[in-house]
């Protein structure tokens, strides 16, 4: 795979020592017992329906997540730097979320141009002035990690808005100790499973009634949504109602109830998975069916919590995510313990020209797409596209920002042939609670194609368990 970085072998060919156990245990392996696991994977996934939906397409849009077997591993001193950044990260994007509402001292400091959160699309001056429980605006935050090198690691993107994939994470966990239980006898290999329980306990938290027992709901916009799946696993993993918008109402008294046999129930706490253009008609889309008529009014008021609150995407949008580095310096007075991506925005004369000149070259995104969406990798584009794509550039600069393609890590995948290297992405979660918590690994995609960089699963990606193993290293 050229110069890339390979997550298990040295440049010399050795094994790295977090992946000792694994390497080996794959080296007793016949081909035929590999394909009878990759098969016995797949008989699990389809048992348990684990599917997303993929949109734009014509036929039947639900499809299994393509698994692969063999996990990725980190070593527990290579976590610790991660797990430390991701959390100063969230902090400083807390604290932009709050800025940004308020006073916006970041852009008065001159760090930041006012018109680019302005013109934000996920900006809701809707939201400027108020503030959510203990000022934290995203409680739950999907953080996207790259790797290039033994020690070089970048962050490709934050969503702070309805972040998915810890479904996959936890069902990849378990399938992976149901086809290889004998790898989890031999180290000590982190949990993830703490998950549900953590993020209940983040949600309770945020209850407006203080020393009573929170009745806490998932909301989410129904079963043609990509991620029904995991709204329904998660809301049975925590044991709270999964609910839909007609479920709820506001009262006269500016509270909200749900819907029960027994009579509106009050509600204090929202975990929603519908977009913010479409949670409330009044407030915002009139023309949304999703939403709940009042609901923003009745937050407003204090009456309800809602993870993550409105406006969260503010910080989000791929220009703005340029500027997260001098987020951490300016709010935390920190250095940024992982770096971003270099990137160029074409907002700027000076980058725009340079990106126009190297489209062949780089990987160009639009704001506020996510999965993959919109994006143009200049080095795979036909010039029909890098034609389009200069347009699409010079008709909107605002919306468009460019980063040079990556030497992305690899590490092995099983397929019937046997092992294959191939690139892959992290997407660890974050809860922002009394006391943060970062996942003890993340949501692996795998690019299923050799030499493919494009690891979203609504791209054709594939997804494996994550391991950080703690072999006893110093850090």
């Amino acid at each position: 795979m050229g110069d890339n970085f390979n997550e298990m072998l040295e440049a010399d060919g050795s094994v790295r020592p977090h992946y000792a156990i694994l390497h080996k245990w794959l080296e007793t392996q016949t081909p035929a017992n590999l394909r009878a696991k990759i098969r016995e994977a797949e008989s699990i996934f389809r048992r348990l329906g684990i599917t997303f939906a993929v949109y734009g397409t014509e036929e039947a849009s639900e499809r299994l997540i393509p698994f692969d077997s063999i996990p990725r591993i980190f070593a527990a001193s290579e976590w610790r730097r991660l797990e430390a950044g991701i959390a100063q990260r969230v902090g400083a994007l807390n604290a932009f979320i709050d800025d940004v509402y308020h006073r916006q001292e970041i852009v008065r400091a001159g760090k930041v141009p006012a018109e680019l959160i302005l013109q934000n699309e996920a900006y809701m001056p809707q939201m400027a002035g108020h503030s959510p429980a203990r000022n934290v605006y995203s409680h739950i935050i999907g953080t996207d990690i790259v790797r290039v090198g033994e020690n070089e690691f970048y962050v490709l993107e934050d969503n702070c808005r309805t972040p998915s994939g810890v479904s996959y994470m936890l069902e990849n966990r378990g399938v992976t100790k149901r086809i290889f239980p004998e790898l989890f006898h031999n180290q000590i290999i982190l949990p993830v499973d703490d998950y549900p329980a953590q993020l209940y306990e983040t949600l309770a938290e945020l209850t407006p009634r203080v020393g009573e027992d929170p009745t806490v709901v998932l909301l989410t916009p129904g079963i043609y949504n990509s991620a029904y799946f995991e709204h329904c696993y998660l809301a049975q993993q925590m044991g709270i109602e999964l609910v839909e918008a007609p479920d709820l109402f506001i009262g006269e008294d500016d509270i909200c109830y749900m819907r029960t046999i027994a009579g509106p129930q009050r509600v204090d706490v929202i975990y929603r998975r519908i977009d913010d253009a479409f949670i409330d008609p009044e407030a915002f889309r009139p023309d949304s069916t999703l939403g709940v008529p009042g609901l923003i009014r009745c937050w407003k008021k204090g009456n309800v919590a809602l993870a993550n609150a409105p406006g969260a995407g503010a910080a989000d949008d791929k220009v703005v995510y340029t500027f997260v580095p001098d987020f951490i310096k300016f709010y935390l007075s920190e250095e940024p313990i992982l770096p971003n991506v270099p990137s160029y925005l074409c907002v700027r004369p000076d980058d725009q020209k340079y990106v126009l000149d190297n489209l062949d070259k780089l990987v160009v995104k639009p704001a506020n797409e996510s999965g993959g969406y919109g994006m143009l990798i200049g080095p795979r584009a036909s010039k029909a596209e890098l034609s389009e794509f200069r347009q699409k550039i010079l008709s909107n600069p605002r919306n468009y920002m460019a980063q040079p393609t990556l030497d992305l890590s690899t590490a092995p995948i099983l397929l019937e042939s046997g092992a294959e290297p191939r690139h892959l992405d992290l997407r660890p979660f974050i809860l922002s609670k009394n006391d943060p918590y970062v996942t003890t690994g993340g949501l692996t995609r795998v690019a299923m194609t050799k030499g493919s960089l494009v690891v979203n699963s609504s791209q054709g990606g594939g997804s494996k368990d994550t391991w950080i193993v703690d072999t006893g290293e110093a850090s």
